[in-house]
């Protein structure tokens, strides 16, 4: 098996995770989110009360903060230095916040290198919004995982039916507001790459598109 850099880009709900997940485990590669550390630098942020556009303040965190990928055997767990924060991380409030902190230069400048420097041995499928754009623009094959908006929302509502007041409603608004923002901000925007292949999840299993993307892989 030849060591590819493989990148998975699009918004939430397309199911991105799942099928990255998946398709490192099927390669054998590791499996990168790096969206949850521009979450952990949302979910610290909030804890101190920085205000999403204060970059002096998040210049300042970024520098001090310590997250760390941890393997073990529940999986893939962040921590922000010896505190396991995987599951605070992904309540709705820090998913708002991570779309706002995560359009800072300060902040993308600061973990640009962690995920170059994960990336720099290869075989890994890293999981994100700008991986194919701006993180690996040379990466050895890119994708650009989307779906509509109301499936997109049904996942994420089934996924956090234990979050009290959530309706499919809020979600669905919610992801269209973050979807807003991803694709307006200044600094690396939501977008496919001009060579990403493109692949629509709405009416496809997890395993037809991670079958799709092993015949992409298998052709590079």
């Amino acid at each position: 098996m030849k060591k590819l850099l493989v990148t998975i880009d699009g918004p939430a709900g397309s199911g991105k995770t799942t099928v990255s997940r998946r398709l490192a485990e099927k390669l054998g590669y590791a499996y990168v989110d790096t969206g949850s550390l521009y979450r952990g630098v949302a979910f610290e942020a909030g804890q101190k009360g920085i205000a999403p556009d204060d970059d002096a303040a998040l210049e300042n965190l970024c520098a001090h903060i310590r997250l760390r990928v941890v393997k073990t055997d529940a999986g893939t767990r962040l921590y922000s230095g010896d505190t396991d924060i995987s599951d605070k991380i992904r309540v709705p409030e820090i998913s708002m916040l991570a779309s706002a902190v995560s359009a800072r230069p300060v902040v993308r400048r600061a973990l640009l290198e962690v995920q170059r420097q994960l990336g720099a041995e290869k075989s890994a499928v890293f999981e994100g919004r700008d991986m194919g754009t701006v993180v690996f623009p040379d990466a050895d094959i890119k994708f650009f995982l989307t779906a509509d908006l109301y499936t997109r929302a049904m996942r994420r509502y089934r996924e956090l039916l234990q979050e009290a007041g959530q309706t499919l409603e809020d979600v669905a608004a919610d992801m269209k507001k973050r979807d807003e923002n991803d694709a307006s901000r200044d600094v690396a925007p939501l977008k496919p790459a001009a060579d990403a292949v493109t692949i629509d999840s709405t009416n496809l299993s997890v395993d037809e598109v991670v079958a799709e993307m092993m015949g992409w892989v298998a052709s590079v």
